[in-house]
């Protein structure tokens, strides 16, 4: 039991240290056209490597999974409301949920 606090107590520091190094360490601006895309675009990909899986697997098919996607994809270069795309994607993966198994 008591191993329990010291696995908390190495995690909130592992954390804390992520945190705090940067913060310390870097106190100028930025000024690396490099570094600052780099760090940019670091949540959207955190994000994208996070949901993409859960994307595939989720539905009952995955073949309406990779077309609601691609759908999504189409709907987001055209600059869709987050919701609406969001909306259309459940209903595609819907429909063809419902149709496949007929198929």
């Amino acid at each position: 039991m008591n191993n329990i606090y010291i696995y908390i107590l190495i995690m909130a520091t592992v954390t804390y240290l992520i945190r705090a190094i940067p913060l310390t360490l870097i106190r100028k601006q930025i000024k690396n056209n490099f570094i600052k895309s780099f760090l940019y675009y670091v949540p959207f990909v955190t994000l994208s490597v996070i949901i993409f899986p859960d994307i595939l697997y989720t539905t009952n098919s995955i073949f309406a999974s990779i077309t609601a996607f691609i759908i999504g994809i189409i709907l987001s270069v055209k600059n869709l409301n987050m919701i609406i795309t969001s909306v259309c994607m459940c209903l595609i993966v819907y429909i063809l949920d419902f149709i496949i198994p007929i198929i």
